[in-house]
């Protein structure tokens, strides 16, 4: 897995930069290194410290894998006055109940994976849930969904190319509610994108 090759990696030039007396320059090319093995190319053109944190501000480039039509039409959707938070409400509050239950069942997924074979705690689990941003309707149809096991096959066959851009950066935050993505989740996340891709491209053909 990308994270199992990655983060020990990440944590050896974390030690190199605690002991570099060219911290700030490190930083800026560190932080381009990183971005670079997803395909980003990002120049840090901000970089300060404070609160115990370090704000960084970036430009990216189009990113190697991304579709030059896709990249512009990305630039002027950033361009439009809706938020992308505003535009994914308004998008799920215009579910079908049919949508919004295959939502809910595949979010209910990334739960079951995540610890498999450990029982659930709700009472635990929701107010995670809530601090990602899952209204209440949604909360108690993934509530529902946990009580039976549910099957990725099932859950991506004819999945609604709009079901899927607002529940793939969900199912992202549940998969790093503990900091670590596993290969259940990896497949998971990796599944639901293709699908998505794909009936995007169906949808334009």
């Amino acid at each position: 897995m990308l994270t199992q090759l990655v983060r020990p990696m990440v944590q050896t030039q974390l030690r190199l930069l605690a002991n570099s007396r060219a911290t700030r320059s490190t930083l800026v090319s560190t932080v381009s290194q990183w971005l670079g093995f997803l395909g980003v190319r990002a120049q840090v053109t901000q970089l300060d410290s404070g609160a115990d944190k370090i704000q960084i501000s970036l430009t990216v480039d189009k990113p190697e894998a991304c579709d030059p039509k896709d990249w512009q039409q990305i630039l002027h959707n950033l361009h439009q006055a809706e938020s992308e938070a505003d535009l994914l409400s308004t998008t799920a509050a215009k579910f079908t109940p049919q949508q919004q239950s295959k939502m809910n069942r595949l979010l209910a997924y990334l739960i079951q994976i995540g610890n498999p074979g450990e029982p659930i705690d709700w009472d635990a689990l929701y107010p995670q849930l809530q601090s990602i941003g899952l209204d209440e309707l949604t909360l108690m149809g993934i509530r529902s969904a946990l009580k039976v096991p549910q099957s990725l096959e099932d859950l991506v066959e004819g999945l609604d190319s709009d079901v899927a851009a607002v529940a793939l950066p969900k199912a992202v935050s549940i998969a790093m509610l503990d900091k670590r993505v596993n290969s259940s989740e990896d497949l998971a996340l990796s599944t639901l994108l293709k699908a998505m891709r794909e009936q995007q491209e169906a949808t334009a053909s």
